[in-house]
């Protein structure tokens, strides 16, 4: 069993959180409650996954919540989040490092001030470079595998390991972060050199092509399942004629048929509901079985 006291002593009492409400620290703005949320520091973050790790206790590492839903019922275990403590970055010739903390957002914008291209694809993502190296995050036709060099987790004994990208198996919304239960640490993302503006085009682009096809305006958690090979999710739930189905709160996106959205109020229970909902009708129909990408906790 753990002990809180133990765990203030090691990321310091301002750090704990009981009892915190999941909703506030994910981007569907639903779910349940964390028995412990804990926000350490990058020196002894190490020091704190070795004695949740000695005790057996559950853990999950976060950063802006952007991909995952916690069930109504909670989760008993402790949520570690990976924020703007381990957020900095730096540049060196055509590689940025960048802590996993740190929203895409921020390092597309630091490499467009700086002239290197090929981050582009990464401004509108809602997450932070951690999530974004575990689940190989991607759109309009770049992904991380494109530009990662190497990354820096912490894997279940403590130890601190430095992995080239050919090490990090990178597949479709996968990663052997995923498969081990590394943290992410830190991160080198290569680019190229290019001009600032031409960049900054290419990222306004991008940005208006979002907010003219995807339910921006409702929280969500992006795409809400993977796509299955030789299909697009989204397509098959809109020929299924499930735009606007709705349950409870959750409603599948009228604009992007691949996301779910809390249309208002939506509690997680909703939100799993209609997703086993679409799940079901999509495979009835078409014999394909959507995969989640959400991650559920709880």
């Amino acid at each position: 069993m753990i002990d809180i006291d133990v765990i203030k002593s090691i990321i310091g009492s301002e750090n704990v959180r009981q009892n915190e409400d999941m909703s506030l620290h994910t981007t569907f703005r639903a779910g349940g409650r964390a028995a412990l949320f804990l926000t350490p520091e990058p020196q002894n973050i190490s020091e704190l996954v070795l004695y949740l790790k000695g005790k057996d206790a559950k853990y999950y590492v976060i950063g802006n919540g952007s991909n995952l839903l916690v069930k109504d019922s909670g989760y008993e275990g402790a949520v570690i989040c990976i924020g703007n403590r381990f957020e900095e970055c730096s540049i060196e010739g055509t590689t940025i490092t960048a802590g996993a903390g740190a929203k895409l957002s921020k390092i597309a914008a630091l490499a467009c001030r700086e002239g290197l291209k090929g981050f582009e694809f990464a401004s509108g993502i809602p997450g932070t470079l951690g999530g974004a190296v575990t689940m190989n995050a991607g759109a309009y036709g770049g992904e991380m595998s494109q530009v990662l060099k190497s990354v820096k987790v912490l894997d279940e004994n403590g130890n601190i390991l430095n992995l080239k990208n050919d090490e990090l198996n990178l597949g479709y919304r996968h990663s052997i972060v995923m498969d081990k239960g590394y943290v992410v640490l830190e991160g080198i993302i290569n680019l190229k050199t290019g001009q600032s503006d031409e960049i900054r085009k290419v990222m306004d682009e991008l940005a208006l092509k979002r907010r003219e096809k995807q339910p921006l305006e409702y929280p969500s958690a992006g795409s809400t399942f993977k796509r299955p090979e030789g299909y697009f999710a989204g397509k098959l739930i809109m020929d299924a004629g499930l735009a606007g189905k709705s349950i409870g709160g959750a409603q599948v996106s009228e604009k992007h048929c691949g996301f779910v959205i809390n249309k208002g109020g939506a509690t997680a229970s909703d939100i799993l509901a209609l997703m086993d909902y679409v799940e079901e009708t999509v495979y009835n129909m078409y014999g394909v079985r959507l995969e989640p990408e959400v991650k559920i906790l709880g």
